[in-house]
């Protein structure tokens, strides 16, 4: 047990000191290069803590880099170079972050699709929805079922040209990937695709990647007992890859089967093979992963989903795409996985992390970019959330370790405050991409 229980963080707040991050980040870099030891990264997390307590006196409180300082030490002395690496690599990388997000010049970034923003900025324009006050002001006239009627066109017409790219190029593309950070609409664009292959008659297989996720007890958590899914590393990219590349051979796989409730993978497999004309369909975070499709010389045709709105809160920023998804995925999660709606919060932080590490560095490679987002879906989002937000804001402020989600609710909340609420569900489409979110999808 560490005689140290305190530890500064980088905006100088003290805050308890835990073991079990240190194990976890140790856990979480060792499974990113292939290792899943969780007893080694227990030990290893021993002799770091063994180490601040002989350097640090009890009156001494060591901060967060200094820790991070010995965790690489060790790794290092203990001969695991590649684990040590990746530590490094992960820690400069957020460090790199950190500064960004102080910058007030950031620079133009290569993975941000802005052709496509420019074109949903326009739209939002030309329909009177590129300010929140706009949006108030159209339902204020009694206009929303016309503004959901638009924003639904928006995003079938963003189907349809997928559909044709695929349809026309059939001899070439056998591998359709939608691809997108989570509670971006993937399922439901994934589902209106195969539908629409379907009735000109393509056949197609959806690949599940949810079946090919390594045991629970294979991941690290945190200290909160939070599991860290929002990494690719959760998958068996390995097994993934091979699969892809011996059905589009023409080869049988033995498909696995991973089962929610044990948080195992089954022994139970199914027998699947696919035609020379089929296309495989695959609907996940982390479609362009680069090791997902690593040696697939098939052609392929890969897909960004993403609520894109470009519209200005009344302080003059555009609501975050994130927030938009965090609300999303608390619906959903509340509704399909059993998870209330504080819990979403405090685990956007992995979300959030996770995606920008494993998910937008690779959106300059996707064929095409669709916008799930709908500027209505903030309007019912204050109706059934704008409470919470409002008492998180408040609960949270002063929780060391709460603050991602502190300043997540009370900028949410903020939006949420300066929109008008819908709350009537049924002005919604049953094919609607909300309905993914909200329940009662009809497709």
């Amino acid at each position: 047990m560490a005689k140290t229980k305190l530890v500064t963080k980088r905006n100088g707040r003290v805050v308890p000191f835990t073991q079990d991050r240190i194990t976890n980040a140790i856990y979480r870099a060792a499974v990113a290069v292939g290792g899943r030891d969780k007893k080694t990264a227990q030990k290893l997390s021993d002799q770091v803590v063994a180490i601040v307590d002989r350097v640090y006196a009890p009156d001494k409180v060591p901060t967060v880099e200094e820790i991070q300082d010995i965790v690489e030490k060790v790794l290092i002395e203990n001969g695991h170079a590649k684990v040590a690496k990746e530590y490094i690599l992960y820690r400069d990388e957020r460090n790199r972050r950190r500064l960004q997000a102080k910058s007030t010049s950031e620079q133009p970034k290569d993975n941000i699709p802005w052709a496509k923003l420019w074109s949903v900025l326009d739209w939002a324009v030309d329909h009177d929805l590129n300010t929140t006050e706009g949006l108030n002001k159209r339902i204020r006239n009694g206009e929303i079922l016309d503004i959901v009627m638009e924003s639904e066109r928006a995003y079938s017409q963003d189907i349809s040209v997928m559909e044709t790219a695929i349809s026309e190029n059939r001899e070439e593309i056998r591998l359709a990937i939608f691809a997108g950070p989570s509670s971006s609409g993937k399922t439901t664009t994934t589902k209106k695709i195969a539908l629409r292959l379907a009735e000109k008659g393509i056949t197609f297989l959806e690949l599940n990647l949810d079946n090919y996720y390594f045991d629970l007890e294979l991941h690290p958590k945190d200290e909160f007992g939070d599991y860290d899914f929002e990494t690719p590393q959760a998958l068996d990219i390995e097994l993934i890859n091979h699969h892809i590349k011996d059905l589009l051979d023409g080869k049988e796989i033995q498909m696995p089967y991973y089962d929610f409730k044990t948080g195992k993978r089954s022994q139970k497999t199914t027998p699947t093979r696919i035609s020379k004309s089929d296309v495989i369909l695959i609907d996940s975070l982390y479609g362009l992963f680069p090791s997902l499709t690593d040696g697939v010389t098939n052609a392929s045709y890969k897909v960004y989903i993403e609520p894109l709105l470009q519209l200005k809160c009344n302080n003059g920023e555009f609501v975050r795409w994130t927030d938009i998804r965090l609300m999303r995925r608390m619906l959903r999660d509340a509704t399909h996985r059993a998870a209330d709606y504080s819990q979403t919060l405090t685990h956007w932080h992995y979300v959030r992390s996770g995606e920008l590490r494993n998910i937008m560095p690779y959106i300059s490679s996707a064929d095409y970019i669709v916008n799930s987002g709908m500027p209505y879906e903030l309007s019912l989002y204050q109706a059934k959330l704008v409470g919470y937000f409002k008492k998180w804001s408040q609960e949270y402020k002063e929780d060391a370790l709460r603050q991602d989600a502190y300043n997540r609710a009370a900028r949410v909340y903020a939006l949420l405050d300066s929109i008008l609420p819908i709350t009537d569900d049924a002005i919604i489409p049953g094919d609607s991409v909300l309905r993914e979110f909200i329940g009662g999808l009809a497709l």
